[in-house]
């Protein structure tokens, strides 16, 4: 005697539902966008029932996030290319990302932290949520895009320098804002 339709949407809600915050974060770090991230999940969490006879098992979180990867890269129309690749220098790209806004209050440093996170490409958001904010490592991120770990590492490294840019545009206009 097989399972339900009732026992398998169980079970698939079981192992996925715990996940649909990181698939949210993931879909927005992609397209930037509210909405466009709720869709996105919505989507790919259709699309992971409908193939959840084909999970063998594993990492729920690690397929899920796959799904809404992809996804997201449809419903934006982009292709992933691989860029060219930098050498990634870990003395150098290891170290964290340093910025002053200690006179600001929180509030304002996370609305300044997410418009500089806006700014940056999709493929660099998205690499950047995956390690730093999911902590995946570089083979997870590489087999979830599915792209070569030098691009992981590649993308990383142009993520932080952009990152590092990024910040200190925000950072100079609210300066000339404030004086």
């Amino acid at each position: 005697m097989g399972t339900t339709s009732s026992e398998h949407n169980s079970h698939f809600e079981e192992l996925f539902l715990p996940y649909l915050d990181a698939a949210y974060n993931l879909a927005y770090w992609i397209v930037g966008g509210d909405q466009d991230a709720q869709d996105i999940v919505q989507e790919a969490y259709v699309r992971a029932l409908k193939g959840f006879p084909g999970f063998r098992g594993g990492n729920p979180r690690a397929w899920l996030l796959t799904i809404v990867h992809n996804t997201a890269y449809g419903w934006i129309s982009l292709p992933v290319d691989e860029e060219k690749l930098m050498p990634f220098e870990e003395d150098v790209d290891a170290v964290a990302t340093e910025v002053l806004f200690s006179e600001l209050s929180h509030e304002r440093r996370r609305e300044l932290l997410a418009e500089a996170l806006n700014r940056l490409p999709s493929k660099f958001r998205e690499v950047l949520f995956l390690f730093e904010i999911e902590r995946w490592s570089y083979k997870a991120i590489a087999a979830a895009l599915n792209v070569r770990l030098e691009t992981v590492m590649s993308r990383l490294k142009g993520a932080r320098r952009r990152m590092r840019q990024e910040l200190t545009q925000v950072r100079e206009r609210e300066i000339e804002e404030s004086s």
